[in-house]
């Protein structure tokens, strides 16, 4: 019954956006209300594109807009350019375009089948990674080894041997021991694994694992205020974790050993320094080399050349003194396009600083 009545309220003001366009010319210019400007920038559009926004609205919404169309009278063609310029400047100015996971989810649904929305959105909420094993890369080792304690021993060791050897390592120290030294044992005599095996262990990782990966809110705490922290400047930064570490040494070490700051760019191998150079601004690069100390410096004028080395100590000489806020801001930026490029696979960032550890 109420989709009944909602047709015929949408009929009737189809009804009237046909009369008032007719009428528009002898109407005389007058100020309109809020509910008269919704109505009159409906009629404008007509019913063809008109319709479509109607549908969106409740039959409270669509009961107003009838009685406000109903009440409008005739609109001269002055007013309606005076009523789209303040409609345009609105748009533009507060920015009512809002691009978010329920928006692009509403969207992708009315041209696409909710099944194949379903996986579309499962993929974006989900880890990085442009295929299944990338994409566990990306995964907590605790997560990863609480879904993988209750497969195969079997079945762990093809998953580890297609994930980094570095990440496997920390998936292999967080299972139960006896589980592990199986799996140890497994991967030691793992014979190439054929096609159809590959392809059955990815969709049961994909439909049992990532599904229920991409549904679930719950986030590792120090990771999340690592990242936290990682948006800090630095003197927020160093206050917060000089605090934290008087009264809880381990957590605020924990966080220090999840955060990636623009120093830890230097620990990524010379081509994907040289391409991540490739990706930036030059005036920001040397924006942010300028509160950088001389091994970050160093590392980015080897990957240089001569001559683009030269002209950036010439820009960054010629910049004077810059605000720290500006240098944190942009080395935040570049760090940002950093992540961005090792989610799409076009870089590898090694988050461990087990290598930079000495032993003697």
């Amino acid at each position: 019954m109420t989709e009944t009545r909602d047709m015929s309220e949408e009929t009737n003001i189809e009804d009237a956006m046909r009369r008032q366009l007719v009428m528009g010319e002898r109407g005389a210019k007058r100020p309109l209300s809020g509910d008269e400007k919704a109505a009159a920038l409906l009629l404008a559009l007509g019913p063809d594109y008109g319709r479509p926004i109607l549908e969106q609205l409740d039959e409270l919404e669509i009961r107003s807009l009838s009685r406000a169309m109903v009440r409008l009278g005739p609109l001269t063609p002055e007013m309606l350019d005076e009523l789209m310029i303040e409609f345009v400047t609105s748009i533009t100015s507060s920015g009512a375009v809002s691009g978010n996971t329920d928006t692009t989810q509403r969207l992708l649904l009315s041209f696409l089948p909710p099944d194949r929305v379903e996986i579309i959105m499962d993929e974006i909420r989900g880890p990085a990674g442009r295929t299944m094993w990338e994409k566990l890369a990306n995964v907590h080792e605790d997560v990863l080894a609480n879904y993988l304690k209750n497969e195969y021993p079997q079945t762990i060791a093809v998953v580890l041997s297609k994930i980094p050897t570095e990440h496997a390592s920390r998936v292999l120290a967080a299972l139960p021991e006896e589980l592990a030294l199986d799996v140890v044992e497994r991967m030691l005599g793992l014979d190439p694994v054929q096609k159809d095996i590959l392809e059955k262990i990815e969709s049961t990782l994909r439909t049992e694992f990532m599904s229920t990966l991409s549904h679930s809110k719950r986030r590792d705490s120090h990771e999340q205020m690592a990242e936290i922290f990682n948006a800090f400047d630095r003197q927020t930064e160093a206050r917060f974790l000089t605090a934290l570490e008087e009264t809880n040494r381990e957590d605020a070490e924990k966080i220090k050993a999840l955060m990636f700051t623009f120093e830890d760019l230097t620990r990524l191998d010379a081509s994907a320094i040289q391409a991540l150079l490739q990706k930036l601004d030059k005036r920001e690069l040397g924006l942010a080399l300028k509160g950088a100390n001389d091994h970050v410096r160093g590392i980015f004028f080897s990957n240089m050349s001569q001559r683009a080395g030269r002209m950036l100590l010439e820009d960054m000489e010629a910049m004077g003194p810059v605000r720290l806020k500006d240098v944190d801001e942009t080395q935040a930026r570049i760090v940002g396009i950093a992540k961005d490029m090792a989610a799409r696979g076009e870089i590898v960032i090694q988050k461990s600083k087990s290598d930079d550890e000495m032993v003697v």
